[in-house]
C-alpha cells in the first residue's frame, strides 16, 4: 500500500519450519525485545527469526505463540502477576528471587521485578488478564518477520502484516479497514505487550469470520525500547493477511486518491 507513504518497510509475519541462514536471531537464553526485531530489523529491510530458545523474553515467547512462557518466569506465574502489578518485594520469597535476578534481562529488570511495572492494579487483575490472553503453542518451529516485499505469499504461511504509522496514516488505515463494512468495527485496540498484539492477538483474529486490524505499540516498555529507531510518535497497525489483501484491493478509487488525503500526506 504505497498510497499510505510508510517510512519503513511493511512487516510480514510468517510461520516456518526452517529459518533463513542469514536471519537475525537472539542468542539462546539471552534477553531481547521482540518488538525491536520488528522495528529495527524487519521494518528496516532485513529478516528476523525466533524459535523456542530465542524469543528474547517471557512475554515475547508468549506473544509469538510459543506457549505459556510465563511458567518459567522468575517466581513462576505468581512472580509474573506481581511483576506486572506492584512487584515481588512484598514477600521474603519474592525478595530472595529478586536478588537473584540482578543482572538478568535489561538493566531495569531487577528493579521492575522487585517494585513492579505497575501496568495493572494488582496481581489478581494480572491473573484475570492471563486467563483471557489468547495464548497458543503454534504448530511451527519458527516465527519469521521480514519486509513484506521479501515475502512469497504462494510459498509462505503469512499470518499478518504490520505497518508502523503516524497519526495521519493510522487514521487513513482505520478508514480503509472499514471501507466496505463499517458496521463491523474492523479495528480494535487490545491491551497487551507490543509483540503480543502483533502475534497471538492477531492470530486470534484469523479465527474470526471477519478478522479485525489491531492497533498496537501502546505498550510503554516497547515504545521506550524502539524510540531511538522509530521515533516517539509511531503506533503499529497489524492486519491479518486476509484483511490486508482486502484493504490493498480497495485502494484504487478510494479516498487515498482524493484531495483530503493528498493534503494530509503532503504535510
Amino acid at each position: 500500500m504505497g498510497a499510505i507513504g510508510l517510512k519503513t518497510h511493511a512487516v510480514a509475519l510468517t510461520w516456518a519450519d526452517a529459518a533463513r541462514q542469514r536471519a537475525i536471531q537472539f542468542k539462546p537464553g539471552r534477553w531481547g525485545c521482540v518488538v525491536s526485531v520488528f522495528a529495527t530489523v524487519a521494518a528496516k529491510g532485513r529478516v528476523g527469526a525466533f524459535d523456542r530458545q530465542t524469543y528474547g523474553c517471557w512475554g515475547g515467547g508468549v506473544g509469538l505463540g510459543f506457549g505459556n512462557c510465563y511458567k518459567t518466569f522468575p517466581g513462576g506465574i505468581d512472580g509474573f502477576c506481581h511483576f506486572l502489578a506492584g512487584g515481588n518485594d512484598h514477600s521474603e520469597e519474592g525478595h530472595r528471587v529478586g536478588e537473584q535476578t540482578a543482572g538478568w534481562g535489561d538493566r531495569h529488570f531487577a528493579d521492575d521485578f522487585s517494585h513492579g511495572e505497575r501496568y495493572l492494579k494488582n496481581a489478581d487483575v494480572t491473573g484475570r488478564f492471563l486467563e483471557t490472553m489468547p495464548m497458543r503453542d503454534i504448530p511451527a518451529q519458527y516465527v519469521i518477520v521480514k519486509p513484506l516485499d521479501l515475502a512469497e505469499p504462494e510459498q509462505e504461511d503469512i499470518k499478518s502484516v504490520t505497518f508502523f504509522v503516524d497519526s495521519d496514516q493510522l487514521s487513513a488505515l482505520v478508514v480503509l479497514a472499514n471501507y466496505t463494512e463499517p458496521d463491523l468495527e474492523n479495528v480494535a485496540v487490545p491491551w497487551g505487550a507490543g509483540c503480543q498484539i502483533m502475534g497471538i492477538f492477531a492470530y486470534r483474529e484469523l479465527d474470526r469470520k471477519h478478522p479485525r486490524a489491531l492497533v498496537g505499540m501502546t505498550d510503554l516498555s516497547a515504545r521506550l525500547n524502539v524510540r531511538a529507531s522509530l521515533g516517539s510518535n509511531v503506533l503499529s497497525f497489524t492486519m491479518p493477511w486476509p484483511l490486508f489483501l482486502s484493504m490493498e484491493q480497495n485502494v484504487e478509487g478510494s479516498f487515498l486518491q482524493r484531495r483530503t488525503w493528498a493534503e494530509l500526506h503532503r504535510h
